[in-house]
């Protein structure tokens, strides 16, 4: 028993002395040294940080608004993010966050938002912001412009900034006054003249007309979706950038994606038509007619038959729109139906 108090003894002493010395070692670890994080930048080292969190967060805020000097910049694109080690850094060496926070915010390229009035898919001038585009728009229906059905105004994300117009400007640069047609006494008759382009098919076997109802009517066909995304303009809206309430429901759907057939079908018309960009317009039976606008890509082309499910173009942004979607209208003998009582 003496023998076994005494092994005991010896051994609390040894703890005690280990315990001790590991307290004096990291007393003076924790005097010399601080624990923070070495930072990391295309594989070469850039500094030390002492909350990586803050400087992270900051730089994180630089990426979403960039550096608040140019009001602007939508976005800045930083290809490589820094990475973080925990490491002990001896007391005398000072952390460098706003070094570190340089030198990512130098790797960054600014994206500028704005916008562009279009004449028929050509950029003829640049504004600021949204109502600025949209009161060109206006300020053209004002004084009846002839081709406000042309005008489009596109959301761009660029690296340089175009010179930026005022309203008026844009407006007297834009405006085209309409011209009046003679009055025809003598009647010509020539079916050649009269011909549409085959490729685009016939205006007269679709209507444009803002002809709509709200109460559901048999279609007697069924529907699929077109295209799948976010409801961004419901039927019957109403929007100082158009001259009608809204005909049509609109999809907001990434640039590109591809619009499907909602039914079977002969193609009328496949090409460029107004506000409405690139239009594919699909006859179905019982009178119906599907309408797919803002397309930036058209398949298929005019007399075309098309089966339920059929890609006949791709979403973009052409004619009068503010960004990628699909305009999507159901009409019944000319009448326009919400398409939200059949799809959606």
């Amino acid at each position: 028993m003496k023998k076994i108090l005494i092994k005991i003894r010896t051994s609390m002493k040894f703890f005690i002395l280990v315990s001790i010395a590991t307290f004096i070692i990291v007393a003076l670890v924790a005097f010399l040294y601080k624990p923070v994080y070495s930072v990391t930048l295309n594989e070469e080292n850039i500094g030390y940080s002492a909350d990586k969190s803050k400087l992270q967060a900051r730089i994180d805020d630089y990426i979403e608004n960039g550096d608040g000097e140019n009001s602007y910049v939508a976005f800045v694109q930083v290809d490589n993010m820094p990475t973080y080690s925990l490491c002990l850094l001896k007391r005398g060496i000072i952390p460098n966050d706003d070094e570190i926070f340089e030198k990512v915010a130098e790797t960054g390229v600014p994206y500028y938002k704005y916008y562009a009035i279009s004449e028929d898919d050509e950029e003829k001038f640049y504004v600021a912001d949204f109502s600025t585009a949209e009161n060109v728009v206006q300020g053209l229906k004002d004084k009846d412009s002839s081709n406000i059905d042309n005008i489009s105004i596109t959301e761009k994300y660029e690296t340089n900034v175009e010179n930026f117009v005022q309203a008026e400007e844009a407006v007297a640069g834009l405006y085209k006054e309409k011209v009046k047609e003679p009055v025809q006494t003598t009647k010509v008759a020539s079916t050649k003249s009269s011909k549409k382009v085959a490729s685009s098919g016939s205006s007269s076997s679709f209507s444009m007309a803002s002809n709509m109802s709200k109460s559901p009517v048999s279609l007697g066909i069924s529907l699929i979706k077109p295209v799948t995304g976010t409801i961004t303009s419901r039927f019957g809206s109403v929007s100082r950038i158009r001259s009608s309430a809204h005909t049509g429901l609109d999809i907001g759907s990434p640039s590109g994606t591809g619009v499907k057939a909602a039914a079977s079908g002969t193609v009328v018309w496949a090409g460029y038509k107004g506000s409405l960009g690139n239009l594919v317009v699909i006859s179905h039976s019982n009178g119906v007619q599907t309408y797919y606008g803002h397309c930036s890509k058209i398949y298929v082309s005019a007399g075309q038959s098309v089966s339920q499910g059929q890609i006949i173009s791709a979403v973009g942004s052409t004619g009068n729109s503010t960004g990628p979607h699909l305009h999507f209208e159901i009409r019944v003998n000319g009448v326009a139906y919400n398409p939200q009582n059949y799809v959606y």
